[in-house]
């Protein structure tokens, strides 16, 4: 990310938050890439999220990630064994709930 004036004060919190491991495992390595932490990666990609592409609201939002990220993620992913789609997330499950018995 270009280095730029800061042009909004923030207050940022600590997060506790569980996310897959080698999701997480890629991340980093794209933060490091980035030479950025991985809250500001994190920001980033959010950020870009809630922003429409104009004409596909609903459907489509901005890339936070340029041509050399996007070849550089799909490595790291296939280092890290990342083997899931963008839509995969609706079937995780924790390895935890996977062994519990039904009552």
């Amino acid at each position: 990310m270009p280095e730029q004036e800061p042009q909004a004060t923030v207050e940022r919190v600590q997060l506790g938050v569980r996310m897959e491991k080698r999701m997480v495992q890629v991340l980093k390595a794209l933060a490091e890439l980035q030479d950025v932490t991985l809250g500001q990666l994190l920001e980033e990609i959010v950020l870009h999220s809630f922003e429409p592409v104009p004409g596909h609201e609903g459907e489509m939002c901005a890339s936070a990630l340029g041509k050399k990220s996007l070849a550089a993620l799909a490595d790291l992913k296939r280092i890290y064994g990342m083997d899931y789609d963008t839509h995969a997330g609706y079937g995780f499950y924790d390895k935890k709930e996977a062994l519990m018995v039904p009552s």
